[in-house]
């Protein structure tokens, strides 16, 4: 059974080093498989690492996280060439999308070049449930700041605006990602944003803001918008899971 609406849960958690495996699912990914409806059967989670190239290291250990948390696994690459024959079928046939960090600059030229945007958002308005991190979290907003262009953090804009806000990821652990945030948005070359310590999330029930939550103790999520040319920062009621 999917969403009852389209669902998207963006993050900068959701995974770990686990203990006898390389990654490990945590509360924050549980908590989007939660969110798919799924009972009766093990939930299929489809994962995406095209901003990490679609290492094949990488996959193999999301794969085993997966399957260690008692999910159905299965990936869509693109490199060398598309995994799968129907991109749309694949994610239409899952529960979960789980897409992983690294280059969102990367991930989204390579999505637009393979239709993976428009299958996303077909996947999306079926109520299969979008989630991820970092890189994973930024994609579905209209852009936010990203290191894919090299240490010092740029803005990224073309993003899939699936919601119409920015996001800011790692807001907690990085210098520099609140500071220019809060330049991109004051200058209005990204719209207002929600960001997300390391370990919380913001979760959307179609186009809008439903609720933030934590895995851990100390994990905030943000409201970041310019009010007569000032921008405010306001820390949300953050729900801990």
């Amino acid at each position: 059974m999917p969403a009852d609406v389209p669902t998207i849960l963006a993050t900068s958690g959701g995974i770990t080093s686990g203990r006898r495996t390389r990654f490990a699912f945590t509360a924050l990914t549980e908590f989007a498989v939660d969110l798919s409806g799924v009972t009766g059967r093990s939930p299929r989670i489809c994962l995406l690492a095209t901003a990490m190239g679609d290492d094949k290291a990488v996959l193999h250990y999301l794969t085993e996280a997966a399957q260690a948390s008692g999910f159905t696994p299965s990936h869509l690459s693109l490199f060398p060439m598309p995994s799968v024959d129907d991109i749309t079928a694949h994610l239409l046939a899952q529960d979960v999308v789980w897409v992983f960090g690294g280059s969102v600059a990367g991930l989204l030229a390579m999505w637009r070049l393979h239709g993976v945007d428009t299958a996303l958002q077909a996947a999306w308005q079926a109520g299969v449930v979008l989630t991820g991190i970092s890189a994973g979290s930024i994609c579905w907003h209209v852009g936010g700041t990203t290191d894919s262009f090299g240490p010092q953090l740029q803005p990224v804009t073309n993003g899939l605006g699936f919601v119409p806000y920015a996001n800011g990821v790692h807001y907690d652990s990085e210098d520099q990602r609140r500071s220019l945030l809060h330049r991109l948005v004051g200058e209005e070359v990204l719209p207002a944003a929600y960001a997300t310590d390391d370990g919380a999330g913001v979760l959307y029930r179609g186009t809008e803001f439903a609720e933030a939550v934590s895995e851990h103790d100390g994990a905030a999520a943000y409201f970041i918008d310019a009010r007569d040319g000032v921008v405010v920062e306001t820390r949300l009621d953050t729900r801990k899971l």
